[in-house]
């Protein structure tokens, strides 16, 4: 029986993962500028999407041969690594998209976000567990109206290992005191659904064109709890729900 839904946050409640994606692509074009087009990063961005920070940012400064040129502007952040200097001017592009409100309302998912209402009204316990540091995590909340909306969040700040282990997903069950086999996750990134069920969750994956392809090819799910149309994530869920009742 399932006790508990955890939604994941980027990419799954809200498009951020698109947003993340023209802010590297932007951090790339800034150190070289007249090498890369941003459609070459976004297309690279497709491969690590999911990922924590860190891996995401050596990904693609080995990809795009950024070293030198990120090294070059360590002192500047107050860094030692050239992935880190990389992330900082990724973050300084993000920070300026999550400063616009309507960019994120017009972001945002709303058959996933159906479901999440869903949830509440059935007085199902809702958790959040995502891969965004707590600033980034509470901007895009705010912004959502979506603060009260969990019973509790979790962010990567409160855990050592990301996605795809399954850490913050034996965290979140162990603060909603619900066993994981209880637990149902909607996420949409091949690392997030790695860590669901790594963590013995029931999972429903609802696919971006970031993520499609790489869901499909990681052999994880039943094609039917993998929902590329959005618009059927709802009958989808409530399929699971149903079939879980019956293991009481």
């Amino acid at each position: 029986m399932i006790e508990a839904v955890v939604f994941d946050l980027d990419g799954t409640l809200v498009q951020t993962e698109k947003l993340k994606a023209i802010s590297y692509a932007r951090a790339v074009t800034d150190l070289c500028p007249h090498d890369v087009e941003e459609k070459q990063v976004i297309e690279a961005f497709r491969e690590v999407v999911g990922l924590p920070r860190h891996e995401v940012a050596q990904a693609l400064v080995d990809k795009f041969d950024l070293s030198a040129r990120a090294s070059e502007r360590m002192k500047e952040f107050g860094v030692s690594a050239a992935w880190q200097a990389f992330v900082q001017i990724r973050l300084q592009h993000y920070g300026r998209m999550l400063e616009d409100s309507d960019l994120i309302l017009d972001h945002e998912w709303p058959h996933n976000m159906a479901v999440l209402e869903e949830a509440r009204n059935a007085s199902c316990k809702t958790a959040l567990a995502t891969m965004s540091r707590c600033p980034q995590a509470a901007r895009v909340l705010e912004i959502l109206k979506l603060k009260d909306a969990f019973d509790f969040i979790a962010t990567r700040d409160d855990v050592e290992r990301g996605k795809p282990d399954p850490e913050i997903y034996h965290f979140v069950a162990s603060e909603l005191g619900i066993p994981s086999e209880r637990c149902m996750v909607l996420e949409d990134s091949p690392s997030g659904v790695r860590a669901a069920v790594a963590a013995g969750m029931w999972c429903v994956a609802v696919t971006t064109p970031f993520t499609k392809e790489g869901v499909h090819a990681l052999g994880l799910l039943e094609e039917r709890w993998i929902v590329d149309e959005s618009s059927k994530v709802a009958g989808v869920v409530r399929e699971m729900i149903a079939e879980r009742k019956k293991e009481r």
